[in-house]
């Protein structure tokens, strides 16, 4: 009895925490813009009962829900482009030693190169539109699946491989029956943390000069000076990030209880 109540008060402190927590992040915004609003007066701008107006605009009308498709087919398609390349990247240097070593200098060299700082080049070679923004969002992505995938083709257990081998199993069999059941949990973790850069990344790629898209639409409400609309979208592109990272730790999840 005593372990189902507690059980039962815990769950109702899971529930009510973030709760709490969002209220008083909103009592502080709240706080803070009106104090400030008396002696900066842009600050008036920024309190929540203008973005509370703005996106009971931005959603009745659809504009918001547009640009944030736009925003989610570009994250889709750049994790689609790190997967096709990390994946099978990082199968190459967990299971060659060779290749690793080769390939562990410049690899460390381009991981610590700010995808950012590719734009200039970016724009040059592929021109302006979706093709750019999706460049940088593969690059930016596929470091994290091509070391978690790395760090989990080495610690695989080399018994199963050798049982396998001694079977007569072919290396498709090998890969295909041991070697990605065995590393899956490290691809969907990498997975998450790719989402996540590619997330960070994707606002300032959109200012490249696509015409939609959340990063764009920041832009767009500065040039308007709808700040409501700015900070609505600010707060909206947290929010969205954060569900995206929640939707990336239940598929592990279910991975997990599954496997």
């Amino acid at each position: 009895m005593r372990l189902q109540n507690t059980s039962r008060r815990k769950s109702v402190l899971i529930f009510l925490l973030p709760f709490v927590g969002s209220i008083c992040f909103v009592f502080l915004w709240w706080g803070l813009t009106h104090f400030l609003a008396d002696s900066t007066p842009m600050a008036a701008y920024f309190i929540p009962e203008k973005t509370w107006q703005s996106g009971l605009r931005l959603f009745s009308n659809g504009v918001l829900v547009e640009h944030t498709l736009d925003s989610l087919r570009r994250v889709f398609v750049g994790l689609i482009l790190a997967l096709s390349f990390g994946i099978p990247v990082g199968l190459l240097v967990g299971s060659s030693y060779i290749f690793g070593r080769v390939s562990n200098l410049f690899f460390q060299l381009l991981r610590m190169i700010s995808p950012l700082s590719w734009m200039p080049l970016a724009i040059i070679i592929l021109g302006i539109g979706d093709a750019p923004v999706y460049f940088l969002l593969g690059f930016a992505g596929v470091w994290p699946i091509i070391l978690n995938v790395a760090a989990g083709v080495a610690a695989i257990d080399p018994k199963w491989l050798k049982m396998a081998k001694s079977m007569s199993a072919t290396k498709i069999e090998i890969l295909f029956h041991i070697t990605l059941p065995g590393i899956m949990d490290h691809i969907l973790t990498g997975t998450r943390l790719s989402i996540g850069i590619i997330w960070i990344v994707l606002v300032p790629a959109e200012m490249l000069g696509v015409q939609a898209g959340l990063g764009y639409f920041i832009l767009d409400a500065r040039d308007r000076m709808e700040y409501g609309d700015l900070m609505l979208t600010i707060l909206y592109i947290g929010v969205l990030g954060a569900g995206l990272d929640y939707a990336a730790r239940w598929l592990r999840r279910r991975w997990r209880y599954y496997d």
